[in-house]
């Protein structure tokens, strides 16, 4: 996973990072379009998504470190 050159924007209600809308990685803005699966793990928020242009990520928000992490799927 990574986590260079990683900017997140969310949605957040009761808590930060309900659900995440977009993100800047590699100089390069993605919209999310579609959480296909959302999940929550000991001390993180995970989001399989898919963008607007149909690429597949896996974003993971650390609530210890408040990081996000990024995979492509």
């Amino acid at each position: 996973m990574m986590s260079d050159d990683l900017e997140v924007k969310c949605y957040s209600g009761v808590s930060y990072a309900e659900r995440p809308v977009s993100f800047r990685w590699q100089s390069r803005e993605y919209v999310v379009a579609e959480v296909e699966k959302a999940w929550i793990e000991p001390g993180e928020r995970h989001f399989k998504v898919r963008t607007s242009e149909g690429l597949r990520f896996h974003l993971v928000y650390q609530e210890t470190t408040d990081r996000w992490l990024l995979s492509q799927d």
